[in-house]
């Protein structure tokens, strides 16, 4: 099971791209913009303002979590991305009801709409390069855990469909040239692109607080069972944070109490030797040692133990809820 981050560097690089397309097409549909006097077209125009911003953020972002850690920040820089990614969120809201309320002002004083084929073709176009440029930051930021990147990529996204649904809108009012469709159409895709910044808001919310990433708690379960030792009696009070290209993990090692300290030392290096060769080299891990007593003898597999008070019934399984429990005493009474 491999959890490898690829090398840091290529965020920086691949979000250096996404900020110099962002340009490009922010640039084409703002004359788009111009040449029709459309709020639909304004929509998609004032999305891509975000999307330049927001790039160039990111950029900036990227480059300080990838700093070494220091004395002033011992667990590294990797939060910025978070709070790069929670600032979009904020910023596409913003743009969502900015675009609602253009809408409402231009439903009730329409304007002249010109050379509206033309805006629909380059707006078509913007649209088909945020899809690739999102699903190509979706793909690295996944690749290399970067919320920065990924969030990027989805944003990239609903700005594609809000683009198809705007193309389809402004095909019709090309049809039937009923000027009230245009704020109609605003109106629909400002209340999309509020829903969109909602969404990243709430899920860099959560990283910002530390949520448990229980699957990775899970997959690390599943490389120590394969790995195990004998003298790995039960691992507990397990936790995972990430920050940036680091992972920082903590946890309780319960071993035979009658080795010494140079053998429990050993054997918590064998531990961490497990999740460096699954995860990014870029990792602290601290461990506590605890020793056994005589109610873990059941889920002791060592053959050799003169101490043995009860027959061997099997090893701990660890599965996340085993491995966050807390204390040793909490441990064996939902564990026997």
């Amino acid at each position: 099971m491999e959890i490898k981050n690829v090398n840091p560097q290529v965020k920086f690089k691949v979000q250096k791209i996404i900020a110099s397309f962002s340009i490009l097409i922010f640039i084409g549909k703002l004359s788009a913009y111009f040449l029709t006097n459309s709020v639909g077209i304004l929509t998609d125009a004032l999305e891509s303002t975000v999307n330049v911003i927001t790039g160039l953020i990111s950029l900036y972002a990227i480059y300080i979590s990838l700093k070494p850690k220091d004395k002033n920040h011992p667990f590294g820089h990797g939060k910025i991305e978070f709070l790069s990614a929670s600032l979009e969120g904020f910023l596409i809201m913003l743009a969502g009801f900015v675009i609602i309320f253009e809408a409402i002002k231009r439903l009730f004083s329409p304007s002249e709409i010109n050379q509206l084929d033309t805006g629909i073709i380059i707006v078509a176009i913007a649209g088909a390069l945020n899809y690739l440029v999102g699903w190509y930051s979706i793909r690295i930021g996944k690749k290399n855990n970067s919320i920065a990147l990924v969030s990027g990529g989805k944003h990239l996204h609903s700005d594609t469909y809000s683009s198809i649904g705007l193309v389809i809108g402004l095909i019709l009012l090309y049809i039937t040239k009923l000027a009230w469709l245009d704020s109609a159409i605003a109106l629909i895709f400002g209340t999309i692109i509020i829903v969109t910044g909602v969404k990243i808001l709430k899920e860099t919310t959560s990283n910002l607080m530390d949520e448990a990433d229980f699957k990775l708690i899970g997959d690390i379960g599943e490389l120590l069972k394969k790995n195990r030792s004998d003298n790995w009696i039960d691992i507990h009070n397990l936790k995972l944070i990430k920050y940036g290209n680091s992972y920082h993990i903590t946890c309780d090692l319960v071993q035979p109490h009658y080795l010494d300290i140079s053998s429990a030392h050993a054997e918590g290096e064998k531990v961490k030797k497990v999740i460096h060769d699954n995860f990014s080299d870029d990792i602290v891990f601290t461990i506590h040692f605890d020793e056994c007593h005589h109610s873990f003898c059941r889920h002791c597999g060592k053959k050799d133990c003169s101490d043995r008070k009860l027959e061997y019934a099997g090893g701990i399984e660890w599965n996340v809820e085993n491995l966050i429990i807390e204390s040793t005493a909490e441990s064996m009474v939902l564990k026997n």
